[in-house]
């Protein structure tokens, strides 16, 4: 089993900055992929960014450029550093993790199985 907590979110102006983290805990003998996905109002949840722990980060269209996915292997805590935030970012950002193929980065929701509660992130104009 493996939980995750995020923190981080709040509001900004529009051209400003944010970053995200989410804490890793319980099992993480086994190598993992992790990945950043938001949703936001009256929408379907979406995948930002994933990560595996060999480095390999895969980066949705609408955020290549100014977001930017990492993961600390040894404190087992995974960032989004957002730049340049627009209107159309603000959402309920949720990090996940799973042990399945954790070679490959993915953006798909049904990759993961493990979820964390959510961090909400604003954008005022």
């Amino acid at each position: 089993q493996v939980q995750l907590v995020e923190s981080g979110g709040g509001s900004v102006h529009s051209g400003g900055s944010l970053r995200l983290t989410c804490a890793l805990s319980g099992d993480t003998s086994r190598g993992y992929r992790m990945a950043w996905f938001r949703q936001a109002p009256g929408k379907g949840r979406e995948g930002v960014a994933g990560i595996t722990q060999e480095d390999n980060s895969v980066y949705a269209d609408s955020v290549k450029g100014r977001f930017t996915i990492s993961l600390n292997n040894a404190k087992n805590t995974l960032y989004l550093q957002m730049n340049s935030l627009k209107s159309e970012d603000a959402a309920m950002y949720y990090c996940a993790a799973d042990q399945y193929l954790w070679w490959q980065p993915s953006l798909r929701e049904l990759d993961f199985r493990y979820w964390g509660p959510g961090t909400q992130v604003g954008v005022s104009s």
